[in-house]
């Protein structure tokens, strides 16, 4: 009898065995596949209209990625232009009004060429804390607005620096925070001096 059950036993863990490996081998292999995309693919691929970042800290993390990866010359051409796209989707529809597309991939093209003759690297981009993000409310609009520090470690023929920018985000009427514009700033705003 005892053999009986382990004989049962054994045949049922092989077909379930058998079931599990026929299930991962004819799946889809949707996850393995994200996994094996690489940072512009994974940025081309993020659907902005319906999962849109929900704080002003990922709108810059996100546009910082996408601002690295333009300087990595790791795409296609049809990448690099999505990459365009998916930036501008960021941008508050006053920054883009004034910056249409081929106006954006212009600069950017001019900018990718100018880092590339002064062997210019962006190295490491850092977001302030959540608790640093600045939040007004523009008294003569009622516009809800945003302030955002991103810092940027960069190596120029081998010798290193660290810039500061800050980004002016503006919540649409979508609830969204969208960038209005950004600037150059000295040192890190949010540190005690």
């Amino acid at each position: 009898m005892k053999k009986v059950g382990i004989t049962v036993v054994a045949a049922v863990c092989v077909v379930l065995l058998c079931v599990g490996f026929y299930f991962m081998k004819n799946s889809d292999g949707s996850q393995a596949s994200k996994e094996n995309l690489t940072v512009v693919q994974r940025i081309n691929e993020k659907n902005l209209t319906d999962d849109y970042p929900k704080t002003p800290r990922a709108v810059i993390k996100l546009y910082n990625q996408i601002i690295t990866s333009y300087y990595s010359g790791n795409y296609t051409d049809d990448e690099f232009d999505k990459l365009i796209d998916q930036a501008r989707m960021l941008f508050d529809q006053d920054l883009a009004d004034n910056n249409s597309k081929d106006d954006y991939k212009k600069s950017v093209e001019t900018s990718i060429a100018d880092y590339k003759n002064r062997s210019f690297k962006i190295r490491q981009t850092n977001v302030c804390d959540s608790d640093d993000v600045k939040y007004l409310t523009d008294d003569s609009n009622g516009d809800k607005l945003a302030y955002v520090t991103a810092s940027y470690f960069t190596e120029e023929n081998k010798k290193f620096d660290k810039t500061y920018q800050m980004y002016v985000l503006r919540k649409d009427d979508n609830g969204d925070w969208k960038i209005r514009t950004f600037y150059k700033i000295k040192g890190n705003s949010t540190e005690e001096e």
